[in-house]
């Protein structure tokens, strides 16, 4: 039975990686990344998180739902003996990290990049994001162009307005391909970390996080060992919460060297 989830195989062959972006994003942010994966040998799958890119909406957020439907798309495509990498950024690592806890069979090793497995304070930023967002008047908008002018009043930054605009679409007029209401009245509940209870995840796991985030902090780290006890922490010098936009080939380098432990 299908997920509803979209998902993109990068290189050829059995996938070894799988890649879980972060809010408002898709797979093809990690496009680069997966890209050089690939050229060395690690076909790597991309995923769209449900409300996200070409997969399915639904009617609530859960991060454990979410969990489960990646481990239940992991299991469709890849079996029940799937032991893939499983990579996630800021969102999509809280999902990551839970999918791990909760279906450990499917994953050889864990990447978790820019997220701690605490409440995230720092997703209220989006609001603005949000806001700006629902402002535009699709009925009217004549291009791209357009929208981009428009949004820059309010969203200054070039990335975060190329962010958003990557999920505006035109087909029979023009639409957010992510569900918008759903994100933007979640927002609570997606800085939120539900309670795993009395679990860890026993695999190699790599911690890589942004020398200028916010979003870790050293008081997360011992949560982290307590969750899985075979972390370590890769601070990648430089970067911000979009570790993989910032530096992307020390995000490859990183990943690679996961595969490896998940080797040994």
């Amino acid at each position: 039975m299908a997920t509803g989830i979209y998902t993109e195989l990068v290189g050829r062959g059995r996938p070894r990686f799988a890649i879980l972006p972060g809010l408002f994003g898709r797979g093809r942010n990690w496009t680069g990344v997966a890209h050089s994966l690939a050229d060395q040998g690690y076909p790597t799958v991309l995923f769209d998180l449900p409300n996200h890119g070409r997969s399915a909406w639904t009617e609530t957020f859960s991060y454990p739902e979410l969990a489960d439907q990646v481990a239940e798309e992991i299991e469709l495509r890849l079996g029940s003996a799937a032991r893939l990498i499983l990579v996630g950024h800021s969102l999509g690592g809280k999902v990551a990290m839970l999918t791990a806890l909760r279906h450990s069979p499917l994953v050889a090793a864990l990447g978790v990049v820019d997220i701690a497995p605490a409440v995230s304070d720092q997703v209220g930023s989006f609001a603005p994001l949000v806001s700006a967002m629902r402002s535009l008047d699709l009925t009217t908008l004549e291009s791209r162009t357009q929208a981009d002018q428009l949004l820059s009043t309010q969203v200054r930054d070039d990335a975060s307005r190329g962010l958003l605009l990557q999920n505006l679409r035109r087909r029979g007029g023009w639409h957010w391909q992510l569900n918008l209401q759903l994100l933007g009245d979640s927002l609570e509940e997606i800085s939120d970390w539900p309670d795993p209870g009395p679990v860890s995840y026993p695999g190699p796991t790599l911690w890589i996080t942004g020398e200028r985030s916010r979003y870790c902090r050293p008081e997360h780290l011992p949560v982290m060992q307590r969750l899985f006890p075979a972390v370590e922490q890769v601070i990648v010098p430089g970067a911000g919460h979009w570790v993989h936009a910032d530096a992307p080939d020390a995000v490859t380098s990183a990943l690679v060297r996961l595969a490896t432990l998940s080797e040994t």
